[in-house]
């Protein structure tokens, strides 16, 4: 796969979809640029849903799909499954043990996923969130935790999430010097709008993205979705030429 020059690394539901207008004004933009934009969508989804919503959407097919919160990677024009991730994510990663401690603590109710990679619940609130963090901690089991829209709670392998991920895509997908805007709406987007590149939370962002302490390049857009992509890409970069990595 070649290095990608310029790269939108944005999560999916409502980020770059939940603004039909917004979005097709941002891609509209895209194609009068003189360069190409890389896409990599970074999802809470698995893959077949991801796929289903780039399908029912008719949004572009990415250059990068990362999924499962960040514990899953699929890249180049038949978004190929990348194992170096794959095995960085099974190492020291023990589900049934996440299971068995949660199973202990009422308010966790088991998400039903395909893929092994994260164990997710949905939380009565954020207390039996909170003792399971707990809980995994005081057992020393090797893990990632999550908490975000004040129920969702993903257990992801240690040195998992969507920053971790994101880091590693552009360290090997993109070129050194790239332009890179990065773009979300939840407290699971928070490590990867805080790793430094310019990057943006879009106006209809959940309360724990629009009340979190930013940085330099963090861009809080007055447009909900795509349109506050488009309004931060052209706050960074005003267009493809001008990009600085």
């Amino acid at each position: 796969m070649q290095k990608i020059r310029y790269l939108l690394a944005t999560d999916l539901d409502g980020t770059f979809v939940g603004d039909e207008a917004g979005l097709r004004e941002l891609l509209d933009y895209y194609d009068s640029l003189p360069d190409r934009i890389g896409l990599a969508y970074v999802t809470g989804r698995h893959r077949a849903s991801a796929m289903e919503l780039i399908s029912e959407e008719r949004l572009p097919v990415p250059d990068i799909l990362v999924t499962d919160v960040g514990t899953s990677v699929f890249a180049g024009p038949e978004l190929v499954e990348d194992f170096e991730w794959k095995r960085h994510m099974t190492e020291n990663w023990d589900p049934s043990a996440i299971r068995r401690i949660a199973g202990k603590i009422p308010g966790l109710r088991l998400q039903d996923l395909p893929d092994t990679r994260r164990v997710s619940f949905f939380s009565d609130g954020a207390a039996p969130a909170e003792r399971l963090k707990e809980a995994l901690s005081a057992e020393g089991v090797p893990h990632t935790f999550v908490f975000s829209s004040g129920r969702d709670v993903d257990i992801l392998p240690d040195g998992g999430g969507k920053g971790e991920a994101l880091r590693y895509v552009i360290g090997k997908f993109t070129e050194e010097d790239a332009g890179i805007l990065v773009a979300g709406d939840s407290g699971n987007d928070l490590d990867m709008l805080m790793l430094g590149y310019p990057s943006v939370i879009v106006s209809n962002a959940r309360p724990e993205l629009l009340e979190a302490e930013g940085h330099d390049a963090l861009f809080r857009a007055t447009r909900p979705c795509a349109g506050g992509i488009l309004e931060a890409w052209m706050h960074f970069h005003g267009d493809a030429a001008s990009i600085k990595g």
